[in-house]
C-alpha cells in the first residue's frame, strides 16, 4: 500500500449569574490602547490543564487555551490543518506506524525548548487513563515510541484515521515534562506553562485572566502586549462591558443585541455560521426514551425554522443530522447542501442533505396514539437547559415544550449550569432529554456522529448495541470515501429511529471596536493573537 504522507492527510481530509463588571486586575479606561486588548468572554475557565478532566470537553473555553499552549497540529480559519509543533506528520506505508517530526524553534514559557521528548510524554500521559484524559481510548491507540533528534515514531495498535484530527482537537495539546512533573497537578493550575503566543500572568478563577506576550514565541507575535479577558456568563452584562468602553470585543451576544450595537457607528461586529449544533440528547436508561414512537413524535413536533426566525432572528440553520453542511469545497456529486452565501469555508465531510425530519405535528400525534398517549393523556417528562451559555438556549427549550404540549408531550424544564450538564452527560445521569451544544472544529464525522452516539463515549447518552456495531468498522476503515458513506447510513438510521434531536446550526455573534480587526474561525474559537489593530 502506498504510503500516507502529510500532503495527503490534508488532502484526504445552573443558570448563568451576571458577573459585576468590575475586576481587581488593572483596567485600561475607555478609550482604544493599542498595546492592550479586552474581551468579554462568556465561559468560565475552571481548570488550566487542557488535556485532563471534562473541563477539557468545553469547545467554550478552548480559545484561552489556545492563547497559552499549542496544539500539536494548527488549524486555519478554514478548518484546513497547519503546522503546529509539528511541522510534519503521517502514516508509514501499511498505517501501522507514525511519524511527526517536533519544530526546533519553539520555546516554553520559562526559556527551555520543546522537545520531541515533551511530544512523547504529553502522548503517553494522555493515552494513560489513570491521569484523567476523556479521550485516552483515543490517545492509548499510539504505544511503542522512539525518538531520533526531533523526529518521533511511534506504532498505532489499530488503524485509525481520525488520529491527526485529534492532535488540533480537543485534550491535543503539549504540555512541558519538566515543569508539569516538578510543579505537580495542584501547583500547576497556579502557574501554567505552555508554548504559545501569550503568557499567564495573573489568574482569578471564574473572574479573570490576564496575558501577557511571550517574546520566544515560534509563530506569528501577537499584536497586542497584553490581553484581558473578563469571564462574564451572562449576554447582557458583555453588551455593557462593551458599551461601557470595558472592553474592546464581546463574544456571544443575543441576536437582538448584537443587531442593535453593531447599528452604532462605534462598534462593528461579525455573525458567523461555526461547526456547532444545538441539540437534545435524548438518555434510554428509562422506558421512556426506548419507546420509538415518543421519540420520533419529539422530533416531529418541532418547528425548526420558527426557532431560528423568532429566536434567532434568522441567525441559524435548521439541521437533522449532526453533520454541519459544506460551504466553499462542498462537492454536489456527493450529495452536500447548497452552500450558504457568507462566510463560505468547508465544515463537516459527512453532510447528507436527503436526512429531514420534518416538523409535521399531525405525525407527531399519530406517534403518540400507537403509544396510547394523547393531548388529554400526555407524555410527561423531564428536560435540562443551560440558560446563557449559547444565546437563547433556555428560551430555544421553552419554545419547544409549548410545540410538545400541543401534541400531548408535558416538559419540566431543569436549568443547570455547562459545568453540570457535562458531569451529568459522562456519568449517564442526565433527564430524559437534556439540550446542549456540539461543537466538532475538524468536521470529521467521528468527532461529531461516532462520539455522540457511541456507547463507550463519555459524550454519548443513547446507549445502543446496534450503533455500536455500526459505528466500530468504521473507526478503523483505511478507505475514506467507505468511511464517510457509511457515517451517512449511519445519520440516516438514527433519524429514522428518533436517537438524537438536531436542531440548528448555531451563528457565533462577535462585536468589537472598529478600531481592530477581527478574523472569525469556523470553529467559534475568538483567538486574541489573531486580532489585530487598525
Amino acid at each position: 500500500m502506498k504510503g500516507f504522507s502529510r500532503r495527503e492527510f490534508l488532502k484526504a481530509s445552573g443558570s448563568a449569574i451576571a458577573l459585576p463588571l468590575s475586576t481587581s486586575l488593572t483596567l485600561k479606561g475607555c478609550s482604544f490602547d493599542q498595546e492592550m486588548l479586552t474581551i468579554a468572554y462568556g465561559a468560565n475557565l475552571t481548570s488550566w490543564d487542557p488535556t485532563t478532566g471534562l473541563s477539557s470537553l468545553n469547545p467554550q473555553i478552548q480559545s484561552l487555551y489556545k492563547a497559552v499552549f499549542d496544539s500539536f497540529i494548527g488549524q486555519s480559519p478554514d478548518r484546513s490543518l497547519r503546522p503546529g509543533i509539528l511541522i510534519d506528520w503521517g502514516w508509514n506505508d501499511d498505517r501501522s506506524k507514525i511519524q511527526m517530526t517536533v519544530r526546533r524553534d519553539a520555546f516554553w514559557h520559562d526559556g527551555l525548548p520543546v522537545t520531541a521528548d515533551d511530544v512523547v510524554w504529553s502522548l503517553e500521559r494522555a493515552g494513560n487513563s489513570v491521569n484523567g484524559n476523556p479521550m485516552h481510548f483515543i490517545w492509548s491507540k499510539i504505544t511503542n515510541f522512539s525518538v531520533s533528534g526531533n523526529t518521533v515514531t511511534a506504532d498505532v495498535s489499530e488503524y485509525d484515521p481520525t488520529i491527526f484530527k485529534w492532535m488540533v482537537h480537543l485534550t491535543g495539546y503539549i504540555l512541558p515534562k519538566h515543569a508539569y512533573t516538578a510543579l505537580g497537578a495542584d501547583a500547576w493550575e497556579q502557574t501554567p506553562i505552555g508554548s504559545g503566543p501569550y503568557i499567564v500572568d495573573k489568574y482569578e478563577q471564574n473572574n479573570s485572566v490576564l496575558l501577557r506576550a511571550f517574546p520566544q514565541y515560534w509563530g506569528p507575535k501577537p499584536q497586542f502586549e497584553t490581553v484581558l479577558i473578563k469571564m462574564i456568563p451572562d449576554a447582557q452584562a458583555r453588551v455593557e462591558a462593551l458599551e461601557a468602553g470595558k472592553c474592546d470585543l464581546a463574544v456571544g451576544l443575543s441576536f437582538s443585541e448584537f443587531n442593535r450595537v453593531t447599528s452604532k457607528t462605534s462598534w462593528t461586529g461579525n455573525a458567523y455560521p461555526v461547526t456547532d449544533v444545538g441539540l437534545i440528547f435524548l438518555t434510554n436508561k428509562d422506558a421512556l426514551m426506548k419507546d420509538r414512537n415518543i421519540r420520533l413524535a419529539m422530533h416531529h413536533a418541532i418547528d425548526k425554522q420558527k426557532l431560528i426566525d423568532e429566536l434567532m432572528l434568522g441567525y441559524g440553520r435548521p439541521m437533522d443530522s449532526l453533520q454541519v453542511p459544506g460551504y466553499d469545497a462542498y462537492d454536489p456529486s456527493v450529495g452536500f447542501g447548497r452552500p450558504m452565501d457568507s462566510f463560505q469555508v468547508p465544515l463537516f465531510d459527512a453532510y447528507d442533505p436527503s436526512i429531514k425530519t420534518d416538523f409535521d405535528p399531525y405525525r407527531a400525534r399519530n406517534y403518540l396514539s400507537k403509544s396510547g398517549y394523547s393531548k388529554s393523556k400526555p407524555v410527561k417528562l423531564t428536560i435540562q437547559t443551560t440558560q446563557g451559555y449559547r444565546p437563547k438556549d433556555y428560551e430555544m427549550v421553552k419554545m419547544i415544550t409549548e410545540m410538545w404540549q400541543e401534541v400531548g408531550i408535558e416538559a419540566n424544564i431543569q436549568i443547570h449550569a455547562d459545568k453540570e450538564h457535562l458531569r451529568l452527560r459522562a456519568r449517564h445521569e442526565l433527564a430524559p432529554a437534556a439540550f446542549f451544544n456540539w461543537s466538532n472544529s475538524t468536521g470529521d464525522p467521528f468527532m461529531s456522529t461516532g462520539l455522540a452516539m457511541l456507547s463507550n463515549s463519555p459524550d454519548s447518552t443513547f446507549k445502543s448495541a446496534e450503533l455500536d456495531r455500526l459505528i466500530m468498522p468504521l473507526m478503523n476503515e483505511a478507505d475514506e470515501r467507505k468511511r464517510i458513506r457509511g457515517y451517512q447510513k449511519i445519520d440516516r438510521y438514527i433519524a429514522d429511529e428518533g436517537l438524537i434531536i438536531p436542531l440548528v446550526q448555531f451563528f457565533q455573534t462577535v462585536a468589537h471596536s472598529r478600531d481592530i480587526e477581527f478574523t472569525p474561525h469556523s470553529s467559534g474559537e475568538v483567538l486574541p493573537q489573531e486580532i489585530r489593530s487598525l
